[in-house]
């Protein structure tokens, strides 16, 4: 029993007591309580607000100390102490010292710097450079004596030279960008201009001009460039796109945009070209010996359909004016507007008696004579707005057309069209009569601009020339030799001029067939 008893103490001895389970229990909530204390604590209030309060201060504190904190972890910005025996002196400091940033003075360069000797002695003057090499460039509206005085050519040396080059090419001639290539001799005193030892440059597309001196005298070489005209011929079938396809065959962008227009005013280029038509472009082209080319004007345009021309078009220049004619030496129209009818103006516009009324009265369009039945013609294309009869205007059409322009034809013995058809530039829409109030057969023709009748003399009739006798001979051998010249031909090898003189007349051959 006693045994049993001594082991039952120990065993309670062991166990801990009520005490102890209290004691921790209080040591937990009171961490619990200042935990729940301290998160409720505003660390990094704003200090904008409640400004002196202990919640403010406490902030402020907060500030300091962390302000503290990363200032004491910044680095030392010291200098870092590095090991070295001796200074560097002598060679190596010198190139030490054409390695590092430095000004000019001290040899701040890539290259070891020579320090001055006994040897040294200061010049009096620095010498002088035996010649001068130098590239000037001939600006636009510049002149070329200009240019040379800017270059430091003396006045009177800038004019005889600019004499030589005048009579060798017009100076007119010298393309603004030109670059001339100068050499400047040695001047006998500072004071004075440096005398012009060489000159050189391209005066035109076949020309080289220089310029050496011999002695005290300037002499004047010519260098011709061989430069073959043959004109550049481009064909292909019109296919999905006219312009597409003549880029893709090699045209420049202005050739085939001029080509457009030229066609434009012969056929619709969306409408009457098909797409196994096949275009043909014909443009000025030069190339020189010396490997520049140079692309001109359009000179043909023309379109082929089943091996035949269906419009052939060829740059002339007739009476001093360059126009395009057609095969059959007839050329395109000038002015905006066609002739409404052939018969001659018998009426102006303008206060007149009328010839019915016996009184006088506006005259609100031009009269046109012409033969009962004679064809009217829309002046330029549009859409027709009215076609009937109109009170003492007769048998009228109306035809609107682009820019608030508009025209109207009256006293019509027969009506072509009828209201809303679209008409195109000369379309015969009528034919002369004498309705409505008029004393014989004629056309009454108005013109309107934003509904209101203006002068039909203020925008011109289209004016056509024809080429006939000699002239038109010689439009038909221009056209001949044009359409003699091979696609691609101007593309072959250019010969030399130092292939000598049959080489030469090579070139003349083929020069036959260029448009000047």
């Amino acid at each position: 029993m006693l045994a049993d008893q001594g082991n039952g103490a120990a065993a309670i001895a062991a166990s801990p007591s009520a005490s102890d389970f209290d004691m921790s229990e209080n040591v937990s909530s009171i961490v619990d309580d200042w935990r729940d204390r301290l998160s409720d604590v505003d660390w990094v209030p704003d200090l904008g607000r409640d400004i002196g309060s202990f919640t403010w201060l406490r902030g402020v504190a907060t500030l300091v100390v962390l302000c503290g904190t990363a200032i004491s972890c910044l680095p030392d910005f010291g200098p870092i102490n590095g090991h070295q025996n001796a200074a560097l002196t002598g060679f190596r400091a010198d190139q030490a010292r054409s390695q590092t940033i430095a000004p000019l003075a001290y040899g701040g360069d890539t290259g070891i710097r020579m320090a001055a000797t006994d040897a040294v002695r200061p010049l009096a003057q620095s010498p002088e450079r035996p010649s001068i090499e130098l590239v000037a460039t001939l600006g636009r509206g510049d002149s070329l004596r200009r240019v040379l005085q800017r270059a430091g050519v003396a006045k009177a040396e800038a004019g005889d030279v600019t004499d030589m080059v005048a009579s060798a090419v017009s100076l007119g001639d010298i393309k603004p960008g030109t670059k001339i290539d100068v050499i400047l001799g040695r001047r006998p005193a500072k004071n004075q201009p440096r005398p012009l030892d060489q000159l050189a440059f391209r005066a035109r597309f076949d020309l080289n001009l220089e310029i050496l001196r011999d002695g005290d005298q300037l002499k004047l070489n010519r260098k011709p460039i061989v430069v073959d005209n043959t004109p550049l011929r481009i064909r292909g079938v019109v296919g999905s796109s006219l312009y597409r396809s003549a880029r893709a065959a090699g045209a420049p962008t202005e050739a085939v945009q001029k080509y457009l227009q030229v066609i434009g005013k012969k056929m619709s280029v969306s409408r009457d070209i098909r797409s196994t038509d096949e275009f043909d472009i014909i443009l000025g082209y030069r190339r020189a010996e010396t490997g520049e080319v140079e692309v001109g004007d359009l000179l043909y345009a023309g379109i082929d359909r089943g091996g035949k021309a269906k419009a052939q078009m060829v740059k002339w220049n007739s009476g001093g004016r360059t126009n395009w004619f057609e095969a059959s030496g007839v050329g395109q129209s000038r002015g905006e507007l066609v002739r409404p009818t052939r018969g001659r103006k018998t009426s102006g516009y303008g206060m007149r008696r009328h010839p019915i009324l016996r009184y006088k009265r506006m005259h609100s369009g031009l009269d046109f004579g012409g033969g009962y039945g004679a064809p009217i013609y829309a002046v330029t294309d549009g859409k027709v707005t009215f076609a009937g009869r109109k009170g003492g205007y007769g048998k009228f059409v109306k035809i609107k057309h682009s820019r608030g322009l508009a025209s109207g034809y009256a006293h019509m013995s027969r009506i072509a069209v009828s209201n809303g058809r679209s008409v195109r530039k000369g379309q015969i829409i009528g034919y002369i009569g004498s309705t409505g109030m008029s004393t014989g057969p004629h056309l009454h023709y108005e013109l309107y601009r934003n509904g209101r009748t203006i002068n039909p003399n203020s925008v011109k009739f289209v004016q056509r020339s024809e080429l006939s006798g000699k002239e038109l001979r010689r439009f038909k051998d221009e056209l001949k030799r044009l359409k003699k010249v091979a696609p691609g031909a101007a593309l072959g090898t250019l010969k030399s001029a130092s292939s000598g003189p049959k080489k030469q007349r090579e070139i003349n051959r083929l020069s036959k067939a260029s448009v000047s």
